[in-house]
């Protein structure tokens, strides 16, 4: 895949991120997005896994905004997220997942229902309320439970998570 598709692909899931729309994606997207998780999930803000999904949505942003955020405006825009993406993260996903990672450990802890980790079922409705197009979520999920046994770990979504926001795959 050359670089501009590559680009052009990750231009396509800033979008994803930037929750409400305004060309920007800053840290009330981050929030946003936990207060939409927390609601489909039933899940108050003040219990002990809302209070870390917050703070797992700020430190999600600000290691975001650390990458990306080159002008220091708090607030990241498409090229600066594929200027970001591109140039310091595609050769290492790996560091993607890690700045995602403690909001990914409280959405995980929210969607693991009984303990036993996510279900697909599960990842679809993360997936959705993410902004996930609703047509490509069972699929995505599906694909999450890469050894079919029904369960989703943490180590997987963190992969899939970093390897689709900074790698040309689908």
């Amino acid at each position: 895949m050359d670089s501009a598709e590559y680009e052009r692909k990750i231009a396509h899931r800033f979008a994803e991120f930037d929750q409400d729309g305004n060309g920007y994606i800053d840290r009330e997207d981050f929030s946003r997005a936990a207060a939409a998780l927390l609601a489909e999930f039933g899940t108050t803000a003040r219990s002990d896994k809302g209070q870390a999904l917050y703070s797992g949505a700020e430190a999600f942003w600000q290691g975001m905004a650390g990458i990306a955020d080159v002008d220091g405006d708090q607030r990241v825009n498409r090229q600066e997220f594929v200027d970001g993406a591109v140039k310091r993260l595609r050769d290492n996903p790996h560091r993607f997942a890690e700045i995602a990672r403690p909001f990914l450990h409280a959405v995980v802890a929210i969607a693991d229902e009984d303990g036993a980790g996510v279900t697909p079922a599960g990842a679809q409705r993360v997936l959705r309320v993410l902004g996930v197009e609703p047509q490509r979520c069972e699929a995505v999920a599906v694909a999450l439970d890469a050894d079919g046994d029904g369960r989703i770990s943490e180590e997987q979504i963190l992969a899939a998570f970093a390897a689709y926001y900074v790698t040309p795959e689908p």
